[in-house]
């Protein structure tokens, strides 16, 4: 998929819930940009079976429909046929129904796709907390992959660092602190190390102690 990318939807509260025109937009958007999409139905969308395909439901997948909306207002804005795979998760025994525009992939394909998108989330947000990215100096294409592949850069360095000096310390920590000793010359091995306290406050010559016990 060299030439397309995935869009995952998921289902908002109810106070920022999509209208059915809503819905349609993002799919014909998704649809004209070369991407393929896979959605959760919503209730007030109306679809009508054309043609069904064999499954296997051992995998949980219940159904693979060929469908087009129904609406006249969806039906001039999306006019294409969709897919629609309706899956069973026999963990919650619940049943989804996922509208796509991909028809070569294979039905349980289709649903783990959206079952996946958690993940996808949590790798985002992987990269809001650990790369230290809080803006873009630049707004173009390039400008933006370039900070962020130079932001995973530092982030694969500072663990080959961590690595090789065999520090039990997380990865997160080791970049605070490189963050606040960036222009000290002081040993990396030494800042990264553990402060002992109680000797630094016996060794300093200079440290007066309120409470001599």
């Amino acid at each position: 998929m060299s030439t397309s990318s995935t869009r995952f939807c998921r289902k908002r509260g109810p106070s920022t819930s999509w209208t059915a025109a809503t819905w349609i937009l993002n799919v014909f958007t998704s649809s004209r940009s070369a991407a393929f999409f896979v959605v959760r139905t919503k209730s007030n969308v109306l679809l009508q079976r054309r043609y069904s395909h064999p499954v296997d439901k051992t995998t949980g997948v219940r159904s693979d429909h060929t469908v087009i909306l129904t609406a006249i207002g969806s039906a001039k804005v999306y006019p294409d046929p969709l897919r629609r795979v309706s899956y069973l998760d026999v963990e919650t025994r619940k049943r989804f129904k996922f509208p796509t525009n991909n028809f070569t992939l294979p039905a349980l394909t289709i649903a783990l796709i959206y079952k996946a998108r958690w993940q996808v989330e949590l790798f985002f947000k992987w990269i809001k907390q650990h790369l230290r990215i809080k803006s873009f100096y630049g707004t173009s294409e390039n400008a933006v992959k370039t900070q962020i592949w130079i932001a995973v850069s530092i982030y694969v360095l500072v663990a080959i660092v961590r690595k090789r000096l065999g520090l039990e310390i997380g990865l997160y920590q080791i970049l605070q602190v490189l963050s606040v000793t960036l222009f000290e010359k002081t040993p990396i091995l030494q800042a990264l190390q553990p402060p002992d306290s109680q000797q630094d406050l016996l060794s300093s010559a200079n440290q007066l102690i309120l409470f001599d016990l």
